[in-house]
């Protein structure tokens, strides 16, 4: 019969782990790089015990009651068998001990070390021990002669020596292996071995063959090598009886030849792929235990019959026996043993546990091989089918069979191999196996199973206590399924011989006496999955079906599965259902997805659609958030929720394996919930489900979207906002939904999404580029493409902050439009609603937020101050403390935010008022219109709404465009004015645009200005081509700098006038003395708004890179 390999099982930390049987082969006994040793019954044992040895114990060896394990702090020791009890140090080394070994009668044992030692040493008597120089490197693997003449040991140095153990001597030595260092460093550990009784022959693992060597003449007798091994040998062991030998590689083959035909005999992968480094055969069975480079352990069964020849099964069972394996979905084993990351993994099981029964899709592969009758068989047809199953796949996820040699070339299918089906499941559950298991933990409370020899019960634990008191149960029934949800206990079990399937359930929250109900399920139907919502509950069955109840037990609609069900979950009136939609290939799962609301309105949101998952992964957990947003989990840790704003997609939300700290380490997901964002989760150390004692810590993990270049910070803020949007789309589903949810949360996540927005703006302004800041303005609020303006005219972009102006107008068009729209429909609705009572409808519900909201816009413009999004005061506030600060700015509640432009006290007078009053004229539009924005539709027709004008388009040149500074703006006044009237207590802090304004109205002209008011018309004249501002302007200052000082000084005292106070003479004194230095200024001030911006050095901060757009104060 070929060998059966049983699923891997995690046994230690990752790093070297060794194996051995005992005396009796009773148990496995096994030690790890975490400084254990456990003692296994079987490799189902969930219970081993486990011997603390040290730090990490690299080796261990049992003879006779005594268990000697080579530890890290350089010592062999000694602890009894199976107490544990410390039995003494039998030797010690300068360096850690590679290996340890007994004698055939376990009176000695030998150890050698990574001080190129070898040391015998008597278990008796310590004392007598005798030492081995000769190696020049580590020493990697030893092995007792069984007649206790010789001893061989490998090392480093790239020698295999043979010692003479009664004189101390090296009678050969072979140069065989590849040098190094250390045993890190080794390619391979090169763990060789003596033949049982005769010690005839020493194998040797050599770079991808064994080398037998035969005893005292020492001469290379033959190899043994196989056309699959493809990675270097790393270790062989003998069958007690000597007659076979089973080798193990670097990449997971298992190759097991006999020796006196030097045939192989069977092949076995490695599930993954790893370094086998422990190898045991079993004293009396045809068993091997092994141990891989990952600390796990495995089984081989069967290997060899009693009578050590090659079985001879018929091909034909061997092809039915496969495909029975391949695609019965009734194996005994759980999801998690039987499912890994190969694409088909064939679990041998023997004969008398198969089940017959199987589905007819199941055999539609299998028609192909059979005849209609199964009994008579197609010959040419088996051939092709058997060698289906005995050609190795070199893809590390192929399939896992043993393979045995084929004598003569035949066809065979090479092609995609088709994957188990992952058989239904409940999450938040342990597998059925177990004796002690959780039947469900979710977010309401835990549910677990004893069954044992003593008891036969279920435990309901509630989270919180004042749902309901904690519930014992006794399982009469047997049920292996089970839900839970704040109304009722939801139980099921499968059927027998006697007893029809069950749905029971115990309904908490009735008011009336009888708070139980079962129902059976119609003869040879099996509930496989159940669920429970809000006042109702669901069972999917093995007849492809599923059936709806009311939480007090009325049948409600049955309705069909397209295909077997995976698991199914329910939340509200929401309920998800994942089935197989068809075979997947190469290790997928193939399966499908239905969404389900099941109130008033009953409709379908997901119509079968595809589940994905990630690359040879399986589901292993399916429910909903606390919110109500359906999300998944797969086998390698990915966690995806439902992207209601995406069209129902799938989005990866996080990766709990990114949080595990080893390889074998997994979360077992028991609660999600969106706000905050918490995924909850038990940690599982070398496991992928938590025992139920001790009582598990739930953990709480992060979610983080994989998104592009997160170290960076735009990656970073690029994620948190998109995550900011997806865990906040459910605000959007639950107002559609009627449902109530705190306003504030809505608002709290806008701010913080347009704080990032911002925030992404002002990076992106940084590193010029203009046109990614315009596609960060279309993701923002109106109210932030202002402050995305105001921040663009402060950083002198001018054609930014005109390509911004314009996005806010169609902004404030489109909301005009909206808000014309929901005007007319709440005329509708008054149509509608004529003559019926005031109740809460499926309309009037949602509109009474709506109707709020417009009611506290049209409270005025103190109101709206308050309700403009708190970004704006955040930004403010940010700007205080550097994030958007600008050296000259001064922010003030009290004088208002004075102009960014402004350079020096005096000189810059013209620049400042003619520069506010551009601002004024982009800014308070904006802010007007956000104003009264509800108020579009209201306007009479004689009154003009106010409507955002965008900047001058396409102005000739950038003089142009500065020249609109120096423009008169006769309407800013009243507007400024306007806006003063209606909100005279906010407007220096919200409307900072004013202040510069009111302060050019206060302030006298200068000299020049007066100067150029008179003079104008003479420079037209003059220059009849002039018909930019600019022009004039720059003309203006030429013949002004002609005069004379005294005729200076005369203009700059007709524009002082007499009105000032003394302060203010003395003050506008000041600013006459140097009144060249002010046109110079003037100069100065129209080259820089010609200029391309300064490159800043690159080796600033970020903060300073963001603060480094504003002038230098003189």
């Amino acid at each position: 019969m070929p060998a059966t390999q049983k699923p891997m099982r995690y046994g230690h930390t990752e790093g070297h782990t060794d194996v051995c049987f005992d005396d009796s082969g009773s148990c496995i006994v096994t030690s790890g790089s975490d400084g254990d040793v456990r003692i296994w019954e079987d490799l189902d044992d969930d219970d081993p015990k486990s011997i603390n040895v040290g730090e990490k114990a690299y080796s261990c060896a049992l003879k006779n009651g005594k268990l000697v394990t080579a530890v890290s702090n350089n010592t062999i020791q000694v602890h009894t068998f199976p107490e544990g009890v410390p039995d003494g140090i039998l030797t010690r080394f300068t360096t850690n001990a590679n290996h340890v070994v007994f004698n055939g009668d376990g009176t000695k044992i030998a150890a050698g070390s990574s001080d190129f030692l070898v040391k015998i040493v008597d278990v008796m008597d310590c004392s007598q021990q005798k030492t081995f120089r000769g190696h020049d490197a580590p020493v990697l693997s030893l092995s007792f002669d069984p007649k206790d003449i010789f001893l061989a040991s490998a090392s480093c140095d790239g020698s295999v020596k043979v010692w003479q153990i009664s004189d101390q001597t090296c009678p050969v030595s072979w140069p065989l292996l590849q040098k190094c260092n250390d045993v890190v460093n080794a390619k391979s550990i090169c763990r060789l071995a003596w033949q049982p009784k005769s010690g005839k022959l020493l194998a040797v693992p050599v770079e991808k063959s064994v080398k037998l060597y035969r005893r005292e003449t020492w001469s290379n007798q033959f190899d043994l090598s196989d056309d699959f091994i493809s990675q270097t040998l790393n270790i062989v062991t003998w069958s007690p009886c000597g007659q076979y030998l089973a080798a193990g590689s670097i990449n997971g083959l298992i190759i097991i030849w006999n020796v006196e035909t030097k045939n192989c005999i069977e092949r076995v992968k490695h599930e993954k792929g790893y370094a086998i480094c422990g190898l045991s055969w079993h004293p009396t069975c045809a068993q091997i235990a092994y141990t891989d480079a990952e600390g796990n352990l495995g089984l081989l069964e069967n290997v060899c019959d009693p009578n050590g020849k090659k079985s001879n099964s018929k091909v034909s069972s061997r092809v039915e026996k496969d495909y029975k394996d391949l695609f019965d979905g009734d194996d005994t084993s759980n999801v998690s043993d039987c499912l890994k990351d190969n694409a088909v993994k064939t679990h041998s099981v023997s004969k008398g546990i198969v089940n017959d029964e199987e589905d007819d899709d199941d055999l539609m592969l299998r028609s192909h091989i059979l005849e209609d009758d199964e009994n008579s068989v197609d010959v040419t047809m088996l051939k092709i089918g058997s060698s289906l199953f005995k050609e190795e796949e070199d893809d590390q996820g192929g399939s896992i069979h043993n393979l045995p040699v084929v004598a003569s070339q035949r066809p065979f299918y090479d092609g995609p191999m088709p994957t188990p089906r992952q058989k239904p499941f409940q999450s938040g559950s342990t597998p059925v196996h177990l004796t002690h298991r959780f039947m469900v933990w979710n977010s309401i409370g835990i549910i677990r199973c004893y069954n044992d020899e003593q008891d036969n019960a279920i435990d309901v634990e509630f989270h919180d206590t004042s749902i309901h008191h904690a519930t014992h149960l006794l399982n009469t029934f047997n049920y292996t399924v089970a839900d839970l949800s704040r109304e009722a206990v939801l139980l099921a079990c499968e059927s027998t011989d006697e007893l029809a399937s069950k749905l029971h359930c115990l309904h908490l929250s009735s008011w009336d006496s009888s708070k139980e109900w079962i129902v059976d399920m119609p003869p040879n139907e099996d509930i496989e999955a159940i669920c429970l919502g809000q006042g109702w509950a669901a069972a999917a069955t093995t007849s492809l079906l599923l059936r709806l109840f009311t939480i007090g037990g009325v049948q409600k609609e049955v309705f069909s599965l397209p295909g077997p069900v995976v698991s199914m979950a329910g939340h509200g009136e929401q309920l998800v259902i994942v089935y197989h939609r068809g075979t997947g290939f190469d290790g997928d799962q193939c399966l499908g997805v239905q969404l389900l609301e099941l109130g008033k309105k009953k409709k379908q949101i997901l119509h079968g659609d595809p589940l994905p998952l990630t690359r040879k992964s399986y589901l292993v957990w399916v429910g909903f958030s606390a919110e109500g947003t359906p999300f998944y989990v797969d086998s390698e840790g990915i966690v995806r929720m439902l992207n209601r704003g995406l069209g129902h997609t799938w989005t990866p939300v996080c990766n709990t394996r990114e949080h595990c700290k080893g390889k074998s380490d997994h979360y077992w997901v028991v609660g999600i919930h969106e706000n905050p964002q918490q995924l909850r989760c038990i940690p599982c150390k070398g496991s992928r489900f938590p025992p139920t004692l001790p009582r598990p810590a739930v953990a709480v993990l992060s979610f983080k979207l994989p998104y592009c270049q997160t170290a960076t910070e735009k990656g970073q803020m690029e994620e948190q906002y998109w995550r900011s949007v997806i865990f906040h789309n459910h605000l959007d589903y639950l107002a559609k939904n009627g449902y109530e949810y705190e306003e504030s949360t809505k608002n709290q996540a806008t701010k913080e999404q347009q704080e990032l927005l911002l925030k992404m703006l002002a990076l992106s302004c940084k590193l010029e580029r203009e046109f990614r800041c315009v596609e960060l303005a279309g993701l923002m609020t109106q109210n932030a493409v202002n402050l995305a303006i105001k921040y663009a005219s402060r950083s002198r972009r001018l054609i930014l902050a005109q390509r911004l102006s314009e996005l806010a107008a169609e902004k404030a068009a489109e909301l005009a439009a909206t808000q014309a729209e929901e005007e007319e429909e709440e005329d509708f609705r008054k149509k509608l609603n004529a003559g019926y009572s005031n109740t809460s409808t499926e309309w009037s519900q949602p509109r009474l937020r709506n109707q709020v909201e417009e009611d506290t816009e049209d409270n005025g413009e103190a109101d709206n101050t308050e309700e403009r999004p708190e970004i704006h005061k955040h930004v403010l506030r940010l700007l205080s403390e550097g994030f958007f600060l600008m050296k000259g700015a001064v922010i003030s509640s009290s004088q208002g935010r004075i102009n960014p432009f402004k350079v020096s006290g005096s000189s810059k007078e013209p620049a400042i008022s003619v520069n506010s009053g551009r601002s004024t004229n982009i800014l308070d539009s904006m802010n007007k219109s956000s104003k009264k924005s509800t108020a579009f539709n209201r306007a009479t027709d004689d009154e003009k709404s106010p409507v955002i004008k965008p900047l001058i388009p396409k102005p000739k040149s950038k003089q142009a465009s500065a020249a609109s500074f120096f423009q008169k703006r006769t309407s800013q006044t009243d507007r400024t004015e306007e806006v003063k009237e209606e909100n005279p207590k906010n407007s220096s802090s919200e409307t900072p645009a004013v202040c510069p304004q009111n302060t050019e109205n206060e302030r006298p002209k200068t000299g020049f200005q007066m100067w150029l008011e008179e003079n104008r018309s003479h420079i037209l004249s003059d220059n009849p081509d002039f018909s930019d501002e600019a022009d004039i302007i720059k003309e203006g200052m030429v013949r002004f700098k002609v005069l004379s000082t005294e005729e200076r000084k005369a203009w700059a005292a007709k524009a002082k006038g007499g009105t000032a106070s003394d302060g203010a003479e003395e003050k506008k004194r000041k600013r006459v003395v140097d009144e060249s230095q002010e046109i110079e200024n003037q100069e100065e001030k129209m080259k820089n708004l010609n200029l391309p911006k300064k490159q800043k050095p690159l080796d600033l901060s970020t903060n300073q890179k963001l603060s480094a757009f504003a002038f230098k104060q003189e």
